[in-house]
């Protein structure tokens, strides 16, 4: 539920530059198990990445050993997929506008976890990693099922296993 009310909100607070259809807006369509359209998929996953980063560049800082074990490697690897999929962009195979910055609810979210200390930090930076990889591995499962661009679709299937990594390995640390 939280899910389905931070990704409406997204698209109600960056206005335009984050316009999703109401299907994927709502969730309705994770809800199903239908693809995103690709212009969701690549606002979806460019955001989901900004957030990866810079939440994990605070975790840097701010957390302990484990946390930020974990953090280097969701900025290394969060940094490695934003190129990626930024190639394709450039590269004419997919059209579509990558989300650049923190959209309003993740600034929200990283601002929260700015004002956070010691074990209160990392346990919420974990949670935080637990619900946006299970999100993560939902869209990209659906869009390489289903997707409509076939490099996109490849890309997204060539991503999950990584995401679905991080995902048990924030798991692990939530325990």
């Amino acid at each position: 539920m939280k899910h389905i009310l931070l990704t409406a909100s997204l698209v109600l607070s960056a206005g335009g530059a984050f316009a999703q259809s109401a299907t994927e807006s709502t969730g309705v369509n994770s809800a199903l198990g239908v693809a995103p359209k690709t212009e969701d998929f690549i606002m979806e996953a460019s955001a989901s990445d900004v957030f990866e980063i810079e939440s994990s560049k605070l975790a840097l800082q701010k957390g302990n050993d484990a946390t930020k074990a974990y953090a280097q490697q969701m900025v290394t690897d969060h940094e490695k997929t934003t190129a990626e999929l930024k190639a394709l962009i450039v590269s004419g195979k997919v059209q579509g506008n990558p989300v650049t910055a923190l959209t309003e609810d993740f600034k929200e979210e990283v601002d929260e976890l700015a004002k956070l200390e010691g074990d209160e930090f990392s346990d919420e930076y974990i949670d935080d990693q637990v619900e946006a990889h299970e999100d993560a591995v939902d869209l990209f499962k659906r869009y390489a099922e289903e997707g409509e661009n076939a490099d996109l679709k490849a890309w997204a299937a060539k991503t999950l296993p990584a995401l679905e990594h991080h995902y048990k390995m924030a798991q692990d640390l939530d325990k």
